[in-house]
């Protein structure tokens, strides 16, 4: 198996930890993304609409660094901080992915990073 970690021009690597993409058979696996708001990456939006929505915007400028896009996917696991948010997040989802959406796992969780509600991994196949 051969694994690459692209170097994707005006994103940041992920640190010293982990990587924001790693490719490997055909497979490309996205960090966690969550949603930050224009070009300051920790500036996040207050409405959790708008949250989920730039995560996806993050997700969607990984991939196409990568020559892929969102209709790639093929697979979501989404974490929310309040289960309450999960019929608006389904209906973003499907308005992000109308034909032939990813197979996808929602797991509630205490928190998140920097205060967000909305994370999700991506894996998309080439």
């Amino acid at each position: 198996m051969t694994k690459v970690i692209p170097a994707i021009e005006g994103v940041q690597p992920g640190g010293d930890s982990y990587s924001q993409v790693v490719e490997a058979n055909g497979l490309v696996f996205l960090a966690g993304q969550v949603g930050s708001v224009g070009s300051r990456p920790e500036t996040y939006p207050a409405d959790f609409e708008a949250e989920v929505r730039a995560t996806f915007a993050s997700a969607a400028k990984l991939l196409n660094g990568v020559g892929l896009g969102l209709d790639d996917v093929v697979r979501c696991v989404i974490y929310l901080t309040d289960f309450t948010d999960f019929a608006e997040m389904d209906a973003i989802f499907r308005d992000i992915f109308p034909r032939n959406p990813p197979v996808r796992a929602t797991v509630g969780v205490a928190s998140l990073a920097r205060d967000c509600k909305f994370e999700v991994e991506i894996t998309a196949a080439r």
